[in-house]
């Protein structure tokens, strides 16, 4: 079940967000303005998977990923919002490099690569393995159902007649291939 961050209290809220940031290692120290703003920015029914900070573009951002998408947010010292979000489905690809303390997170979108540096060490892994996790969950969710035309089955027909032929099948395991073929 989904986690109502919108309609929720900020005891329920509080609670949620130490649950993820004990999962994913972060400790929510420089993001607290962001994440207060976060349910303002979440969509109706969208999850919360796992968040961390770091360094973009010299300012400290909170990265959050969600079922959907790759939430970006900058709250500004006194006023303001910088807000960037990548659909799940348009990341190419995701990336970690740890340090001593420290480490980096690149997520590569087909227009840009979006780096955040300064990111806790000890999230760098799980946040990455969520993403990738997530990334693959939404593909094989879009993947496209593979059909059966009517060459694909000739295709297949003239393949086993060759099996026939060179005496790799039988006579008789290639009418019951062919029968398995012509049924599906």
């Amino acid at each position: 079940m989904v986690f109502d961050f919108k309609n929720c209290s900020a005891d329920e809220r509080k609670r949620e967000y130490d649950r993820i940031a004990k999962v994913i290692g972060d400790d929510q120290f420089f993001t607290k303005k962001e994440l207060n703003h976060l349910p303002e920015i979440l969509a109706p029914g969208e999850d919360v998977i796992a968040f961390s900070s770091g360094l973009m573009d010299g300012n400290t951002w909170l990265i959050t990923l969600t079922d959907r998408r790759i939430i970006f947010l900058d709250k500004g010292m006194l006023y303001g919002l910088k807000q960037v979000s990548i659909d799940m489905d348009k990341i190419n690809a995701v990336s970690g490099e740890t340090g001593i303390f420290f480490g980096k997170i690149t997520i590569q979108d087909g227009a840009s690569a979006r780096v955040i540096d300064n990111v806790w060490k000890k999230t760098v892994v799980p946040f990455t393995n969520l993403l990738r996790d997530s990334m693959e969950k939404r593909k094989g969710r879009n993947a496209a159902p593979v059909s059966r035309t009517g060459e694909d089955i000739v295709d297949k027909l003239e393949r086993l007649a060759a099996l026939m032929e060179k005496g790799i099948l039988t006579q008789d395991e290639f009418l019951q291939q062919k029968a398995k073929l012509l049924a599906d």
